[in-house]
């Protein structure tokens, strides 16, 4: 689990106006809250937040204004759906030895059996809770040989020391189907034969 430094303000401008303003200076309105405490907005460096939010769950130390150090997880990060730049993001307050929930992304890796076969993701991402500064940022998993039938549930999953699933250990997060493309695309042009001899 990596950790980032990074410098913030707060901020006292709100609205659509203030935060054109804040982008247009290459920084990143933000809230920080948790703990019980009144949310804190902020202002962050565009640049180097864009490199942190790389890493999936990554623990970011914020100086802000100098003068107090926090620790936070991303919880909600808004993008511009065209442009793909920061348009706002949420931290969460978090401590040294708390835990917290969040999601790790799951990777698969090995061959599905020969058939033609179509792995789905059920679940993209696999909520576990974990120590706020031990957060694995991703967990993998066989799917060496899987047929059409066949599924991986969350408790199939190996998770590293300290993390434990926060979801029923029966969740369905990978399953595997049978290809039915071909089936369909035949079914069609039979179709087709039969309405031309008509």
């Amino acid at each position: 689990m990596s950790e980032v430094k990074i410098a913030a303000e707060t901020r006292s401008e709100f609205g659509k106006g203030a935060a054109r303003r804040i982008r247009r200076d290459n920084k990143v309105p933000g809230v920080l809250y948790g703990r019980g405490s009144d949310p804190i907005h902020l202002t962050l460096p565009g640049h180097e937040l864009l490199l942190a939010l790389r890493t999936s769950n990554v623990l970011i130390a914020l100086d802000i204004d100098g003068k107090s150090n926090e620790l936070a997880i991303p919880k909600s990060v808004q993008r511009d759906p065209i442009k793909g730049y920061l348009e706002h993001v949420d931290l969460q307050l978090v401590k040294r030895g708390e835990q917290v929930n969040v999601e790790i992304y799951v990777h698969t890796e090995g061959e599905l059996a020969p058939g033609g076969y179509l792995l789905e993701h059920v679940l993209n991402a696999l909520p576990v809770e974990a120590e706020a500064t031990h957060i694995p940022e991703s967990v993998t998993v066989s799917i060496e040989g899987l047929a059409a039938g066949d599924s991986i549930l969350a408790k199939d999953i190996p998770l590293p020391k300290g993390t434990k699933l926060a979801v029923e250990e029966d969740t369905v997060v990978l399953q595997v189907l049978a290809a039915q493309a071909e089936e369909s695309e035949g079914e069609a042009a039979g179709e087709g034969d039969e309405s031309a001899e008509a």
